[in-house]
């Protein structure tokens, strides 16, 4: 596989984690698209400022203190919104970081002191900042401080019973909510970086096999019709019919060095069935379509011209299930079978779209030819009442090439 392919391959896997133009879990954003949409996001829980909002609007105070009760708030905020956008995924800087949590911890206890019960709520964002940046070690003892500490400052106003039963549950449960969150994230950053690596690796690995199967296939023929033209060139002022004779030879290396190079070239062109399986299951999921798919190919393959034609036929049919049935569902079986022409392994790929016993068009055609070139038969009709099914079967390794059953 060349490392064109893995690229490809890369791009279909990102496609399943939500590589899409706008904000994906766990990756910085890109575009103002994903900048609004990771914004939406954040922005669904400042809900709990209403509370606040509100008693700054309707609480009577004197100017002054609605003047600094709004800046606090405006602070508060600030300091949440640097701390879940820049260092969600990677903190560069703590010193930073605990700064902006000393800042918005303090913030949260002189504004709830100061301005009632009301203001209780911002402890809640101090929480999820815990949650979503700390190490989990330390945010394990830091949920519940600060959660304890809002206890404390609530009970100035209001009973035991009813901060724990408004706020300090919540608390607790949000702040830990973060923490699973949070380890979600690193943990889909670490498994993009470990495929982008596997990607990485297996590509030079088919660099270095590359260059193997070049050097042992030109190598020795280069060499020997280097050889033969110096002895040619000598040969050819005092005996012309030997440097011919060289010529002669020259030439059919090289021919036979050409039909090598074609022959391995072919070979890593050729589609497999274990590649078409990963591109059937990355195809299907990434149109939604609840796929049922092996993850491997069977252990008994037929001859490098049967496996393509089913590589070729797996390929046609989930294309048509994406763009033309409309599907929910799509399954793909492999069933060797032994019929009156020898065993066969049979592909058989269903879904429950639209298709029905449609007619064979430009693409089927000439997949029934592909298939028949290599002695196999390819069937089609309805899968239950709407779906369609797509049936190909090839020789097996020892079976006679003849009619199919």
């Amino acid at each position: 596989m060349s490392e064109t392919s893995f690229a490809e391959k890369a791009r279909d896997t990102d496609a399943l984690d939500g590589s899409h133009p706008v904000y994906t879990f766990g990756r910085p954003v890109t575009d103002r698209r994903q900048l609004l949409t990771k914004s939406l996001w954040i922005g669904i829980w400042l809900v709990f400022l209403t509370a606040p909002v509100n008693d700054l609007v309707r609480a009577e105070r004197e100017t002054w203190a609605t003047v600094l009760g709004a800046l606090g708030l405006t602070a508060f905020v600030a300091c949440y919104l640097t701390l879940v956008f820049r260092y969600t995924t990677k903190v560069l800087d703590w010193r930073a970081v605990y700064a902006s949590f000393a800042a918005q911890f303090t913030l949260a206890v002189v504004l709830a002191l100061g301005f009632g019960s009301n203001w209780l709520g911002l402890f809640v964002y101090v929480s999820v900042s815990v949650g979503a940046v700390l190490p989990l070690r330390r945010a394990a003892w830091a949920i519940p401080g600060v959660t304890g500490v809002m206890i404390l400052v609530g009970l100035r106003t209001d009973s035991l019973q009813d901060v724990l039963g408004n706020l300090a549950v919540l608390n607790l449960l949000v702040g830990f909510a973060m923490t699973g969150v949070r380890q979600l994230v690193r943990t889909t950053i670490q498994l993009r970086q470990a495929r982008a690596t596997v990607a990485q690796l297996a590509a030079n690995e088919e660099r270095l096999r590359l260059a193997r199967d070049l050097h042992d296939l030109l190598g020795h023929s280069l060499s020997l019709i280097t050889l033969k033209s110096e002895l040619a060139g000598r040969m050819l002022p005092a005996n012309p019919d030997g440097a011919a004779k060289q010529v002669a030879d020259i030439e059919q290396v090289s021919r036979q060095a050409l039909v090598d190079v074609r022959a391995a070239v072919s070979g890593y062109r050729r589609r497999t069935l274990a590649g078409e399986l990963a591109g059937a299951r990355t195809a299907l999921s990434a149109a939604g379509i609840e796929a049922l798919v092996p993850l491997e190919a069977p252990q008994t393959l037929p001859d490098e011209e049967g496996e393509a034609a089913l590589a070729w036929a797996l390929r046609e049919a989930v294309t048509n299930v994406v763009r033309h049935s409309g599907a929910q569902h799509c399954t793909v079986a492999f069933t060797a079978r032994q019929t009156l022409a020898g065993p066969r392994l049979e592909l058989r790929v269903e879904d429950d779209g639209v298709g029905g016993a449609a007619a064979a068009g430009n693409g089927l055609t000439g997949l029934a030819e592909r298939v028949a070139a290599v002695g196999g038969d390819l069937e089609t009709g309805s899968a239950g009442r709407r779906g369609f099914r797509l049936a190909v079967r090839v020789p097996l390794p020892g079976a006679a090439v003849g009619s199919p059953s």
